[in-house]
């Protein structure tokens, strides 16, 4: 039975969490989804095999990597060493990436530095969002993971150092870059609106009629038509999602503020 601990903390680690359950090779003896829970961990308290990391949105300090045997392996959506950092796949979609991938690295004390395990690479489709294409990685590597464990754990696998001179990284998005910047291209608003979904959401300011109160509107959905970018699903602050038909319906005098 290989004991592990695992660390992530939203719905894309809760994927790579669930395939490791369903493996009766594997005993998931604690998880971790929050950076607080970190304080006080020690070797005496468990002693895993293992840690697998996954869309944990923190730092893990040396003294907790060290804990488990094997150390931790570390599932990253991206084609390391390109994209380190917290938002690889939204910049690999504004950047107007054809392919990206994910990357199992064993982690060291540096982000998303650490020796590669297993990469694999993943076509980004036409109507992916940041949410389909994460959810499709993270489904793929789970796989992936599954497979090359018991060849790490029994040392079979040849760890490839990153070529940390081609290293490019990411920032953290605010709610406040959402913003859509309406003197972009057409082609880039709409990946824009795609790769802010579902965080921290393409929104813009709307004005009921002239003098009317500021108010934002998210863009959730949106595709290109006659080279026009056409509004399918939006949602005014406070209020429910509804199609762009449904909102100019209640709306009539709304006008966006570019």
């Amino acid at each position: 039975m290989i004991k592990i601990v695992f660390f992530g903390s939203d719905q894309y680690s809760q994927i790579v969490l669930e395939t490791l359950q369903k493996n009766q090779e594997i005993e998931i003896i604690k998880v971790i989804k929050y950076k607080n829970e970190l304080q006080g961990l020690k070797k005496a308290d468990f002693r895993p095999d293992l840690g697998v990391v996954a869309s944990f949105g923190s730092l893990i300090p040396q003294n907790i990597i060290n804990l488990p045997q094997k150390g931790l392996l570390n599932l990253h959506p991206s084609l390391l060493p390109k994209y380190r950092g917290p938002t690889p796949v939204p910049t690999a979609i504004l950047n107007e990436e054809k392919e990206t991938g994910l990357t199992i690295i064993k982690v060291d004390e540096q982000i998303d530095h650490g020796p590669i395990v297993a990469q694999f690479k993943e076509a980004i489709k036409e109507k992916d969002t940041s949410e389909s294409l994460l959810n499709r990685l993270f489904k793929i590597g789970s796989e992936v993971l599954i497979t090359i464990l018991p060849s790490f754990l029994e040392g079979k696998i040849e760890l490839r150092e990153q070529n940390h001179s081609q290293a490019t990284y990411t920032q953290k998005l605010t709610r406040e870059e959402g913003q859509i910047d309406w003197s972009k291209p057409i082609d880039y608003q709409e990946r824009f609106i795609r790769a802010m979904f579902p965080w921290p959401g393409a929104w813009t300011i709307l004005r009921q009629g002239s003098g009317g109160q500021a108010k934002r509107l998210k863009i959730l959905k949106a595709h290109l038509e006659n080279k026009k970018l056409v509004l399918d699903l939006v949602q005014l602050e406070s209020k429910n999602p509804v199609t762009w038909k449904q909102f100019l319906e209640g709306y009539p005098e709304a006008e966006i503020v570019k």
